[in-house]
C-alpha cells in the first residue's frame, strides 16, 4: 500500500510540475505579446515620421539627417494642412516688410560663428528640409508612442503666483526674466551656449524663449525656442537647437521639433534638433546664437528666425486660439528637470552650471533681448521681472549697457551645501 501511494505521489507531483510548466508557457507567451505589440506601434510611428529622402546625410555626431521635399514635411500630416500653399517668405520683418537683403545685414557679431555638426558632411538640395531622423531606440526611451517627443506637464514657469504645490509637483526649475502687461507679438534674444552637465538620462537642461498666452490652466498657448541637452529625447548629451509649441499647456497638442505636425520648415540648412558646435567653455572662447520669433501682421502666422542669416519657418496661426492674436507674456531664460524622488536635490546644471555673479566666461548669458510691439518694432522691454523657484540652486540677475542692452546671467550648479 505504502508503494501505491508513493507511486500516486510522483504521478500527481508529475502532473503539477506539467501544469506549472504550461502555465508558465502562457504566461511567457502574455508577456511576449505587449512586447510585439508596441514593437509594430514604435515602427508605424517611425513610418509616419521618417518621409522618404531625396537625400540623405550622415552626421559626425551620429545623427541621420534626411533631405525632405518640402511639401512632404510632418507639418502635412495635419488635417488642416491637406490644401495648404506654403508660404515661401513672411510678409513682414519686423521693423518694415520682408527684405532678405537686410536679414543678413545687421551689424555684425564679435562672438564666434556656430554650425550644425552634420554641416560637415553635406548640405541638402534646394526644395527640400533637413530633417533629424527618428529612431526605434528613441521612441522607446518615451514613456510611450503617445508622449514620445512632447514635454511633460507642469514644465511653465508661472512667476507671479508659482507656490509650493507648482513647485513640487513639476519637480521642473527656473531662473528666467520676463515681461507682461501688455499684447506682444515677438521676442529676440541672444543666447549664450552652453554643454551643461545632466545627472540622470530623463533630465534635461535647456535655455530657451517663450511666447505665451492664455492662462496658466489647461488652455495655455506656448511657442519655444532655443538650446537644449535632452538624453531622454535625442540619446545623449549634445546641445541641440529646438523648438516647441502647444496650444492647451501640453496636454495633447505640440510637440519638440518636426516630431508632430505644426511647425512648417522652409529653410535647407538647418535642422531642429540637430547638435549645434561649438559651443562656449569655461574661461575660455564664448558662443552665442540669436533668435527672433514674431508675428506676420499680414498673414498671422508666427515666423523664427535662427541667427541673422535664416528665416526657418513658420507656426500657422490656426494652431492656437490666445496666440492667432498676440502674446500675453513673454519669458527668457533657463529651465532643468529635477527627478530626485529622496528629497536631495539633482546636480544638473543650468547654463554653464555656474552661478549669475561669476560674470562672462564662466556664466551664462541673454543679451539684447527685446520684444516685438504691435506696431511691427523691436523694443527694449520695460518693467522686466525676474523669478526663480530656489535661488541657492539657480538664479538670475539683470543687467544694462550699451553694447547689450538688456541682458541677464543666469544658471547654476543645482546641488550644492546651500541646495540640498
Amino acid at each position: 500500500m505504502a508503494e501505491q501511494f508513493s507511486g500516486g505521489e510522483k504521478s500527481r507531483g508529475l502532473i503539477m510540475k506539467v501544469l506549472v510548466m504550461l502555465v508558465l508557457i502562457s504566461f511567457a507567451s502574455a508577456a511576449r505579446l505587449p512586447l510585439s505589440r508596441q514593437k509594430l506601434e514604435v515602427r508605424k510611428h517611425l513610418n509616419r515620421l521618417n518621409k522618404t529622402p531625396v537625400k540623405t546625410i550622415q552626421s559626425p555626431d551620429g545623427d541621420i539627417i534626411d533631405c525632405i521635399h518640402l511639401s512632404h514635411q510632418p507639418a502635412f500630416d495635419h488635417p488642416f494642412l491637406k490644401n495648404h500653399t506654403i508660404q515661401r517668405r513672411p510678409s513682414y520683418h519686423p521693423e518694415g516688410p520682408f527684405d532678405e537683403s537686410k536679414v543678413s545685414a545687421t551689424p555684425k557679431q564679435r562672438t564666434n560663428p556656430i554650425t550644425q555638426l552634420w554641416h560637415a558632411n553635406g548640405k541638402c538640395p534646394e526644395n527640400t528640409i533637413p530633417v533629424r531622423r527618428t529612431k526605434e531606440e528613441d521612441v522607446l526611451r518615451a514613456s510611450s508612442v503617445k508622449r514620445y517627443g512632447k514635454k511633460k506637464l507642469r514644465s511653465i514657469p508661472k512667476p507671479r503666483s508659482a507656490g509650493p504645490d507648482l513647485i513640487n509637483e513639476s519637480g521642473h526649475r527656473h531662473a528666467i526674466a520676463y515681461v507682461e502687461g501688455d499684447k506682444y507679438y515677438g521676442a529676440k534674444a541672444t543666447i549664450n551656449v552652453w554643454e551643461p552637465r545632466i545627472q540622470q538620462p530623463n533630465e534635461f537642461s535647456l535655455s530657451q524663449l517663450w511666447i505665451l498666452g492664455g492662462s496658466f490652466g489647461e488652455d495655455l498657448n506656448s511657442i519655444e525656442a532655443g538650446w537644449q541637452v535632452s538624453p531622454d529625447l535625442y540619446g545623449d548629451n549634445n546641445t541641440r537647437l529646438f523648438t516647441y509649441w502647444t496650444s492647451d499647456a501640453y496636454q495633447a497638442t505640440g510637440c519638440y521639433n518636426l516630431l508632430c505636425s505644426g511647425f512648417i520648415q522652409i529653410n535647407n540648412e538647418i535642422a531642429m534638433g540637430a547638435s549645434i558646435s561649438p559651443v562656449s567653455a569655461y574661461r575660455n572662447s564664448q558662443y552665442d546664437i540669436s533668435i527672433l520669433v514674431w508675428k506676420d501682421p499680414k498673414e498671422g502666422n508666427w515666423w523664427m528666425q535662427f541667427g541673422n542669416d535664416y528665416v526657418l519657418g513658420y507656426w500657422p496661426s490656426f494652431l492656437f486660439s490666445y496666440l492667432a492674436d498676440s502674446a500675453s507674456m513673454i519669458e527668457w531664460g533657463g529651465e532643468i528637470v529635477n527627478s530626485e524622488a529622496d528629497g536631495q536635490h539633482t546636480t544638473t546644471q543650468m547654463g554653464s552650471g555656474h552661478f549669475p555673479d561669476e560674470g562672462f566666461g564662466k556664466s551664462s548669458y541673454f543679451r539684447n533681448i527685446q520684444i516685438v510691439d504691435g506696431s511691427n518694432n523691436l523694443k527694449t522691454p520695460k518693467d522686466i521681472g525676474t523669478f526663480t523657484e530656489q535661488s541657492n540652486c539657480y538664479d538670475v540677475q539683470l543687467g544694462n549697457n550699451g553694447d547689450w542692452g538688456h541682458f541677464f546671467y543666469y544658471g547654476g550648479p543645482g546641488r550644492n551645501p546651500k541646495c540640498q
